[in-house]
């Protein structure tokens, strides 16, 4: 029987599904993230620019080198890397605070 101040484990990976590490993006799949629409809650979308929320999830799912070139895409479909959430903010103001922001800040006030 566990005791209340007994120490709890580390959770564990289930083990269906294996550590993904240096995964390769290709061009197409970097691409596919242009087409995110935006979210929905209670069936209406989210408050903001859709632009934002594109950004959003690529920033969420990619590496700094994928996002880099996502960036020229998106730019090149002449998207706003200035879109803004409902509260007025532009991602790096939403990531600022987050701990392996900086290179994605970096990319996107270039």
């Amino acid at each position: 029987m566990a005791t209340a101040n007994a120490p709890k484990s580390a959770p564990r990976a289930r083990p269906d599904k294996q550590k993904i590490v240096d995964e390769v993006w290709d061009d197409a799949r970097v691409a596919s993230f242009l087409g995110k629409d935006t979210p929905r809650q209670t069936g209406t979308d989210l408050p903001g620019d859709p632009d934002f929320y594109v950004l959003r999830h690529a920033y969420q799912n990619m590496r700094p080198h994928d996002f880099e070139r996502f960036l020229g895409l998106y730019r090149a479909a002449g998207r706003d890397v200035n879109a803004r959430d409902g509260d007025g903010r532009t991602l790096a103001d939403v990531i600022q605070s987050h701990r392996h922001a900086a290179p994605f800040i970096e990319l996107l006030t270039a």
